[in-house]
């Protein structure tokens, strides 16, 4: 039976009671997304999966996404339902190189995954293999009760409002040298910012560092709001952090939660995370041949283009 500890009043929740690595049984699967629906985040400690079971308990809440191809047609993890989020090359050294580094501090700002997408995602579901020795946690904000919270006056205001999501917005954000042009002509996906949470009946914000502009709303103006909402949704009642041992995994509702990843030794210790993620709206082990990732990133701005596979948001 699932035992479910709370971390915060109303957000996230440590599960145990349940063999993970193993098949699930329907009520298993249905009692986590029950725990999802009502936590947003739930972690699962000391789990023993490796990277085959990991994608097989990833399928039971989804179809999962493909990692972008590299230019040379080779990865470091033999299975592209995993994305990796770690700071590791192709031989699992530390990776230094300036355009990998850069790339991954947009990781530290507060962001959904994938929100750049046309097609959203639902869960992530990280697994720690490595973790440095001090520090390298996730942090999540809750973006239901942060919602819940704000005056009547600007839920009036943000109602009917659609932002404008761009990845390479939020690189530049975490500055990286990237053209306002770039940017301009390149992928970007609108979505609202503030919908419905399907499986919990609650209202939510829908907002992040990949959030470039307001439809209709001046740039400078809408901009403020962006960051106005962010700086609303991370205050301390609605925050909390994972700390990670090898096994540990957690699993978040992007449309739900922000999260950031913590700062850590990334120049001398390893932190290898890999991560499955789950498209909105699709049934367990549901599959379609559609690649957006690789078409995504197949147009990454010149700053980073030595990177030949980009790393994960973690």
């Amino acid at each position: 039976m699932l035992t479910v500890k709370p971390i915060l009043p109303r957000f996230g929740a440590e599960i145990s009671g349940v063999d993970i690595s193993k098949p699930l049984s329907e009520e298993d699967r249905r009692a986590i997304i029950d725990a999802m629906n009502k936590w947003g985040v739930c972690v699962f400690r000391n789990t023993g999966l490796d990277d085959e079971s990991h994608i097989r308990f990833s399928r039971n809440f989804g179809r999962l996404e493909l990692a972008p191809l590299r230019r040379d047609g080779k990865g470091r993890l033999a299975h592209r339902e995993l994305f990796d989020a770690s700071n590791l090359d192709m031989e699992g050294e530390i990776n230094r190189d300036p355009s990998a580094v850069m790339y991954r501090k947009g990781d530290r700002l507060w962001h959904t995954d994938s929100s750049f997408m046309e097609k959203r995602t639902s869960y992530s579901l990280l697994l720690a293999h490595q973790t440095p020795k001090e520090a390298g946690e996730t942090w999540f904000a809750d973006t239901r009760s942060a919602y819940e919270d704000l005056p009547q006056e600007m839920k009036d205001k943000i109602e009917n409002l659609k932002g404008e999501n761009s990845l390479w917005w939020s690189r530049k954000l975490a500055g990286a040298d990237i053209s306002d042009e770039t940017i301009e002509n390149g992928p970007k996906a609108v979505h609202p910012i503030v919908h419905t949470h399907a499986g919990s009946g609650r209202k939510a914000l829908f907002i992040a560092a990949h959030t470039k502009d307001i439809v209709g709303m001046e740039p400078e103006e809408g901009r403020r709001l962006i960051r106005e909402l962010i700086k609303h949704c991370v205050q301390p009642q609605y925050v909390f952090k994972v700390k990670y041992e090898p096994g540990d995994l957690v699993i978040w509702d992007n449309l739900c939660t922000m999260h950031r990843g913590g700062e850590f030794d990334a120049e001398n210790e390893a932190r290898d995370m890999r991560r499955t993620t789950v498209r909105e709206g699709t049934e367990p082990n549901s599959k379609d041949d559609d690649d957006p990732f690789t078409e995504l990133f197949t147009g990454m701005p010149k700053s980073l283009s030595r990177l030949t596979a980009p790393e994960a948001e973690a």
